[in-house]
Parts: structure tokens; sequence; C-alpha cells
């Protein structure tokens, strides 16, 4: 039991590493400082390497289906029970920042779980879909970008095409 606790944890620390080290990387190309942010997305990359191989060998990574399942689940749990306990628990204590950031990922969440039971309703469908990602809130559409996001209000400027 002891080992597989330590994969998960081992898969929690990297994943959280991965993340960090992206959001370094940002800050040090504003900042002007290019091979800093170079080592980060590197390092970045390398501990993405390091959680894959923790998830696979917990057995976690799936047939398609059963990881859209896991999907779903987890999305779920995310916009019904973690999220709405911590917006209630920011509101408690008065952190607006946080507040608003737990209930735009709230809403975002609920868009990923739908659309993670769409493509397990539909995924012997061989159809072609664009997703394009609000950079502000995590939003996802399909085709094309609206005018507007409609969880955050950003403009059509701040969707990306995911491919």
């Amino acid at each position: 039991m002891s080992t597989e606790k330590n994969l998960k944890e081992a898969f929690a620390g990297e994943s959280q590493a991965n993340r960090k080290y992206l959001a370094f990387a940002k800050k040090a190309d504003e900042e002007g400082y290019s091979t800093v942010a170079k080592l980060f997305r590197a390092t970045a990359e390398a501990e993405t390497i390091h959680a894959h191989a923790h998830l696979r060998i917990l057995g976690e990574i799936k047939s398609t289906r059963e990881n859209l399942r896991s999907a779903v689940d987890g999305e779920t749990y995310e916009f019904t029970k973690m999220y709405p306990d911590f917006i209630e628990e920011a509101e408690k204590e008065g952190h607006k920042q946080a507040q608003k950031s737990f209930e735009l990922a709230n809403e975002a969440e609920k868009v990923h779980g739908d659309l993670f039971k769409k493509a397990l309703e539909n995924i012997d469908q061989k159809d072609n879909m664009e997703f394009f990602l609000c950079e502000v809130c995590g939003n996802i559409v399909l085709n094309s970008p609206p005018d507007k996001c409609s969880i955050c209000g950003a403009p059509a400027s701040k969707f990306r095409k995911i491919d």
C-alpha cells in the first residue's frame, strides 16, 4: 500500500511542478528571459514524463472509453462538490480573488464535464470538431470562438485553437 500511496503522491507532485514551471516560463518570457523560459519549459516537459510514468504504473491509463468516464467523474466532482465548497469557504473568509477564481473554474468544469459526456456518447462518430480554449477562464467551445466568452466575457481574441 505504501508504494501505491507514494506513486500517487509523486504523480501529484510532478503534475504540480509541470504547471508551476509553465507559469514560471510565461513570466520569464514576459520579463525577457527567453533562455530561463526555455529551461522552465524543458523541465516542465520532464516532469510530465515522470507524472505519466507514475500514472501508467498505477494502472490509471485505460481505454479511451474508460478514460472518458474517469474524466466525467472527475469534472463532475469538481463542479458539484470541490469548487462549491471552495467558493463557500472563500466567501466566508472574504477572499474575493480566490472566490472569483473558483467561480470561473467551477463554470468551466461544468462545460468540460458536458464535453466529455458528449464525447463518450458519440465516441464512434468520426466527426472532426475544432476546440477553442478561453485563455482567461478555461472555457472550451466547439468549432469557432464566440464574440465573447459565456463564462468570463473575454473577447474572441482570447480564444486559442487547440490542436
